[in-house]
């Protein structure tokens, strides 16, 4: 509640370092290409008009890949602060 109080009195963070770590992720090797699965994934279920498939699967590989990403730089960052 304090955190919602001080965001409402002093407006959203300019740079928000989390999603600043997850821009860069995203654009490392393998986050393109389970990016990439996504989209196609997005794209095949977008072009039918009925289908029991859903793109669950490819979401979470894509998040799976990227907040590893981030977890392997913030533990490199606190690595080198020690």
């Amino acid at each position: 509640m304090v955190f919602e109080e001080k965001m409402i009195a002093n407006g959203e963070p300019e740079d928000d370092p989390l999603e600043t770590m997850r821009q860069k992720c995203e654009e490392a090797e393998h986050c393109v290409h389970t990016r990439e699965r996504l989209e196609q994934c997005e794209t095949r279920v977008g072009s039918r008009s009925s289908t029991e498939e859903d793109c669950t699967e490819e979401l979470f590989d894509f998040l799976h890949a990227r907040d590893h990403c981030v977890s392997v730089t913030v533990a490199r960052c606190n690595k080198q602060k020690y």
